[in-house]
Order: C-alpha cells, then sequence, then structure tokens
C-alpha cells in the first residue's frame, strides 16, 4: 500500500534524470560505475575484462534498463530472466550484484538532488538484481557447472545423479520461468567441446529399467532439429561421435 503511485512519480522523476544528462555527465557515470564497484568488490575485476567500448555499452544498458522497468515491466522481466540463464554460462558469482548496486546508485547519488529519481534509480536496479540473482542460482544447476571445466569426467559424474528418464532433459534444457537454455548447445558456444562430446555420448546410450528402454536420441532431435547443420558450422569435430 506504501507503494500506491509511487510507480508513476519515480518513473518520470528518472525519466527526468536520464533526459538531463550531458555527455560529459554520462561518461562520468561509466566510469564512475565501475570504479565504485571495484572499491567494494576488487574480486569484480577479474569478470569485467573487456574494453572499456564495452564497459561503457554494458553501463548504459544497465541505465536503459532501469527506466524500461516501469515501462514496460513484464517483457523485462522475460529479457532480464534470459539474461540471467546466460550469466548462468559465464559462472558469474551471485554475490557481485549487492555491490554492483551499491555502487551504482553512489554514483547517481552525486549526480542529483532529486530524492525520487534516486529511489527510482536504486528499486529499478535493485530489483534488476535480484530478478538476475534468482535466475542464475535456479539455473546454476550441476551440469551448468561442470560445462564450465570443460572436463568429461566432471559432466559424467554430474549427469550420474540423475535418474535415467530425465538425463536427456538435464542435458538440453534448463528453464527458469519461460526462458530456457540448452546446455548442450551452451557447452559448443563456450568452446567446452569435452563436455558437448560427453553429451553427446551420454544421450545416445541405451539404458533400460523393468518397464522402459532410454534413449536421448529422439530428445535431442526434438529439442534441436537442426542439431546436425549447428554442428557443421561450429563443431565439425563433434559429428563421429553423433554419427557413429
Amino acid at each position: 500500500r506504501s507503494l500506491m503511485g509511487k510507480p508513476q512519480v519515480q518513473e518520470k522523476a528518472l525519466e527526468r534524470l536520464i533526459m538531463s544528462l550531458t555527455e560529459d555527465a554520462v561518461n562520468y557515470l561509466r566510469r564512475e560505475v565501475y570504479k565504485r564497484f571495484f572499491a567494494l568488490a576488487p574480486a569484480g575485476q577479474d569478470y569485467f575484462k573487456q574494453s572499456t567500448t564495452r564497459l561503457y555499452w554494458i553501463a548504459d544498458k544497465i541505465v536503459e534498463m532501469t527506466i524500461e522497468m516501469y515501462r514496460e515491466p513484464r517483457r523485462m522481466v522475460e529479457d532480464i530472466s534470459a539474461l540471467g540463464l546466460r550469466h548462468v554460462g559465464y559462472a558469474i558469482p551471485t554475490e557481485f550484484f549487492a555491490p554492483f548496486v551499491s555502487g551504482a546508485v553512489q554514483v547517481v547519488r552525486a549526480m542529483t538532488t532529486d530524492e525520487n529519481a534516486e529511489d527510482a534509480f536504486r528499486w529499478s536496479l535493485t530489483l534488476i538484481s535480484k530478478i538476475l540473482v534468482r535466475t542464475i542460482l535456479e539455473g546454476s544447476t550441476i551440469v551448468m557447472k561442470a560445462i564450465n571445466t570443460n572436463q568429461e569426467k566432471a559432466l559424467v559424474k554430474a549427469i550420474s545423479v540423475s535418474p535415467r528418464g530425465k538425463r536427456a532433459i538435464e542435458l538440453l534444457n534448463i528453464a527458469v520461468g519461460t526462458q530456457s537454455i540448452s546446455p548442450f548447445y551452451w557447452s559448443i558456444e563456450s568452446g567446452s567441446l569435452n563436455c558437448a562430446k560427453a553429451m553427446i555420448a551420454d544421450l545416445l546410450t541405451i539404458r533400460a529399467d523393468r518397464d522402459n528402454y532410454y534413449y536421448g536420441c529422439d530428445e535431442l532431435f526434438t529439442r534441436h532439429p537442426e542439431v546436425i547443420q549447428r554442428l557443421c558450422a561450429d563443431a565439425a569435430a563433434l559429428l563421429p561421435t553423433l554419427l557413429d
């Protein structure tokens, strides 16, 4: 009840702030966000090794997302969930999100005297970080963690705890909300071809219990009907494993 009517006021205040930023102010915001974040969490520097141009683009995108969260909240939740699933593959520690938000809010506080604009930025960015953290935590399965090591033994050990009937799903689909990511395709995109090879071998192994046979070929081609073309383009070394 305390938030009744506030989103509209906050949206307008944040929009005024963003529209009033000069080029110098934008550059200051871009630089200071990372400066404050690295001061709060020095280990975060290991995860921001991109070029300055790329880092500035990320900072601009974050500011854009804070206002878009007010304008189109449903679409933004979908987009942020998809972004969070990609961060699962990057193995980004979730403990860095809080200091990043704190650093960004400190920068905005120094740039405006409008409390509504500061509150609007803080509320929106905090909500974005919470959605990202939830998505990363839910999507960080042991299979995805094994892919980040690119060790076949780690992948085999991770999938070994899954029941026969669910192994294919564990390897082909991770869903959080309405968004999903394929661990198999992610292993190819990230260059973890040792894990991708182990996945193909596991999917194409015939298993059985008293009632059923389990063979992941149908699940593989149902989830990724274009898998042959994808392997030809990005991981031709895996074709013999798939077609043997």
